[in-house]
């Protein structure tokens, strides 16, 4: 299976306080909040969300295309993905624009407070999805991104008569109900957090079996206890890697998206699919960024055999 993945595509600045936020937050005076964390360490790291699936699913032998804006600074980040199996052919540079940028602190507690510079994510929507109709994907993911330019490549999706997989996750806060509908109405899939679920549910007013209508699965990642799968079949609760080594939470849903893709490119069942997912994203877990994780695919599927048995199918994934 051909995914080609579109999102956000930026360069991840990542701060840690020795401290927790919810200690200096004084709820009746949020109204005039001012505050400056003295962090302890900063780290530039390659992130967005399109390469960050990406990176995990050219781990698990895929080879996806990303199709995204980039900035002048791009070429360093280009060549590492190239390196490591990720076809940046569709990445178009904006001259005179930097590479999007995200901003984020974590605390001792895991809490982050973040924000995001866009750049060149902002042209997203110079790129078309007629433009690769001479050799199209078999599924598009459509991660945050410029919210116009989500709303066009779902529109051209439906045009072209491309299958999308909608991820809109960061983005379900700047838009509102209608265009959630649209993102849903023709899709293949869903992927969510639990949180922007229910926000998906309150800007529609849809229930989630009205939103699980207009899909073949739908997947509910839970953190640190795991994910629920979504089908005609029911609810399908997928139960999470242990770990006692989280090193830094970002890009943990990321790498979920990009394990659990590979089992849905390879045919495995839900089951499999949710927890090669679970797996990766423990992966990055116990790394600093989204895209610091390694693993060759036998260790991989060693470490998944260590939890969970898959019957023989993961063989699939070594004869690749």
């Amino acid at each position: 299976m051909d995914i080609l993945l579109t999102g956000s595509v930026a360069y991840d600045y990542l701060m840690t306080f020795p401290g927790h936020f919810k200690e200096h937050l004084l709820p009746e005076h949020l109204e005039k909040i001012s505050l400056s964390f003295l962090v302890e360490s900063l780290v530039r790291r390659r992130g967005g969300i399109a390469p960050n699936i990406a990176y995990t699913l050219a781990l698990l032998g895929a080879k996806p295309r990303v199709f995204a804006t980039v900035g002048q600074d791009f070429e360093e980040y280009r060549a590492w993905l190239d390196t490591q199996g990720v076809d940046t052919t569709l990445m178009k540079v904006v001259p005179d624009k930097y590479t999007a940028s995200y901003f984020a602190t974590t605390d001792r507690s895991n809490a982050q407070v973040a924000s995001f510079y866009p750049g060149a994510m902002e042209d997203a929507g110079s790129l078309s999805l007629h433009d690769v109709k001479d050799n199209p994907p078999d599924m598009v993911m459509v991660s945050p991104n410029d919210p116009a330019a989500m709303d066009q490549y779902i529109r051209e999706c439906k045009e072209i008569g491309l299958k999308y997989i909608y991820d809109p996750s960061q983005q379900i806060i700047r838009v509102d109900g209608a265009t959630i509908k649209r993102g849903l109405e023709g899709a293949t899939a869903l992927f969510v957090n639990e949180y922007e679920f229910e926000l998906i549910k309150d800007k529609t007013g849809m229930s989630a079996d009205e939103v699980l209508a207009h899909l073949d699965f739908m997947v509910i990642t839970l953190g640190s206890k795991g994910a629920d799968v979504y089908t005609a079949d029911g609810k399908l609760y997928i139960d999470a890697v242990p770990t006692d080594n989280i090193v830094d939470p970002t890009g943990g849903g990321d790498a979920f998206r990009g394990g659990f893709l590979t089992g849905y490119r390879l045919g495995l069942d839900w089951e499999v699919c949710g927890r090669l997912g679970n797996l990766a994203a423990t992966y990055c877990l116990e790394n600093e960024g989204p895209q610091d994780h390694g693993f060759t695919r036998q260790q991989f599927v060693a470490r998944y055999r260590e939890h969970y048995d898959d019957n023989g199918a993961l063989d699939a994934l070594m004869d690749q």
